[in-house]
């Protein structure tokens, strides 16, 4: 599951000075804030979550200690004084094609189904960033029956 996440974050382009401190603007930023938007939209953060999400975002982009913890910084609090999800999609939507933004929402459904439940809270909110980044419904729901069908397969 959280090799597609990193496959992808790895795609994703920085902005500005690697050196800076990493900004909303940022792609990384927004897309580790929806990412976390979504790990918390059921009303938990497993610490499962938030590890295998560090993880990913290290290994994509080489961030380790301090760095690594700027950008966990930066997309948390972005997360936080976000007044709605367009601060994070528009800077998405900018940077990735439409075959890009479609691997992001199947990304997001494989952050709802990693704790093996789908609340609609988490629904609701994938489908809102699917709107905002202009990827159909048809795309939605084929991303969500593939991310559901691999769990099946490998639990059971």
């Amino acid at each position: 599951m959280f090799e597609r996440i990193l496959s992808f974050l790895k795609d994703l382009p920085a902005a500005g000075d690697a050196s800076q401190r990493p900004e909303a603007d940022d792609p990384r930023v927004a897309a580790a804030a929806l990412l976390i938007h979504v790990m918390a939209a059921d009303g938990e953060r497993s610490s499962k979550e938030q590890k295998r999400l560090r993880q990913a975002l290290s290994s994509a982009y080489d961030l380790h200690g301090a760095e690594l913890k700027a950008l966990m910084k930066a997309a948390e609090e972005a997360e936080a004084e976000a007044v709605d999800l367009y601060t994070f999609t528009s800077v998405l939507k900018r940077h990735l094609d439409e075959a890009a933004r479609a691997e992001f929402i199947r990304c997001m459904w494989e952050i709802v189904f990693a704790d093996g439940t789908l609340h609609e809270l988490e629904d609701n909110l994938v489908w809102r960033v699917a709107e905002l980044l202009g990827v159909d419904t048809r795309t939605r729901v084929v991303m969500r029956q593939r991310v559901q069908e691999e769990r099946e397969r490998r639990e059971g």
